[in-house]
C-alpha cells in the first residue's frame, strides 16, 4: 500500500497488465479536466470504454440547431464529483501516461452514468463494455443522440487535418507554448484555446508531432 500526496491512496496487488500497469485503486479527491479526463492529487485518469465531447465541441439539436454538448459533458462530470472523493480502478495506461480506469462515486459508475446519459459514446474501438448502455440511450434519444452528430474522434481528426495542413512545421500542429508563468503547455488543435496562442520558437516555444512527443519534452496538457 503505497500513499500519495494530494490524499490519494494507490492500493498496489500482484497481478500485472500487459501494459505494465499494476491492478490499482486509486482514491482521493477528484478534480475534472473534461467530459472523460478527471485528476486525483497527481494522478491523470483517462475514462475507459467512453468517449466525451471535446470541450469546444457541439453536437446537432433535434429539430435543428445545436447545443454546447462537449460544456455539457464536462459540466455533469463535475456537478457529480469535482472537488470530491472518488474510487478509480486503473485498467491500463495510454500512450501520454494517463491511467485509463473505471471511475466510481460510491456504486455508481461514472463511465457507464455518462453513455446512459447521452453525454458520451461507448468507445467500441478500446471496449465493448459501455454498448448496452449507449443502446439505450440511443433509442430514448438524450443527448448526442437526439439528432445525427459527429462524434469525437471524427472531429479530432477533422480539427487535426486542417491544422496539421497549416502548421509551420508540416503534419505537426500540436502548439508547445510556454505562458508568463513559465509553465509548458500545449494545446492540440481541439483545445478551446488553440486559435489564440500563438507560438514563437525564438523564446523556446515549439511545434509537436502528436501528444507523446509534447509529454516526453516536459510539456503537459492545458488544464480547463
Amino acid at each position: 500500500m503505497v500513499r500519495y500526496a494530494h490524499g490519494v491512496l494507490l492500493v498496489m496487488c500482484l497481478m500485472v497488465f500487459a501494459a505494465q500497469v499494476p491492478a490499482a485503486e486509486i482514491t482521493g479527491q477528484a478534480r475534472v479536466i473534461d467530459g472523460d479526463t478527471v485528476d486525483i492529487g497527481p494522478v491523470r485518469i483517462r475514462l475507459h470504454g467512453i468517449d466525451a465531447p471535446e470541450s469546444d465541441q457541439t453536437c446537432a439539436r433535434a429539430g435543428g440547431g445545436s447545443w454546447n454538448c462537449g460544456t455539457a459533458s464536462t459540466r455533469r462530470l463535475s456537478d457529480l464529483i469535482d472537488g470530491q472523493r472518488v474510487t478509480c480502478d486503473a485498467r491500463d495506461r495510454d500512450l501520454y501516461g494517463r491511467i485509463i480506469g473505471v471511475c466510481f462515486k460510491g456504486d455508481v459508475d461514472l463511465n457507464a452514468l455518462l453513455v446512459r446519459e447521452g453525454l458520451a459514446w461507448a468507445y467500441v474501438r478500446f471496449s465493448e463494455d459501455y454498448i448496452a448502455q449507449e443502446e439505450a440511450a440511443r433509442e430514448e434519444q438524450v443527448g448526442i443522440w437526439q439528432a445525427e452528430t459527429t462524434p469525437p474522434w471524427e472531429f479530432r481528426a477533422q480539427r487535426w487535418e486542417r491544422a496539421a495542413a497549416a502548421s509551420p512545421r508540416p503534419g505537426c500542429p500540436i502548439k508547445g507554448n510556454i505562458n508568463r508563468d513559465g509553465e509548458r503547455i500545449y494545446h492540440t488543435p481541439w483545445s478551446p484555446w488553440y486559435d489564440r496562442v500563438q507560438i514563437d520558437e525564438s523564446q523556446g516555444q515549439r511545434w509537436f508531432c502528436d501528444e507523446a512527443e509534447a509529454v516526453a519534452a516536459g510539456w503537459r496538457a492545458p488544464r480547463r
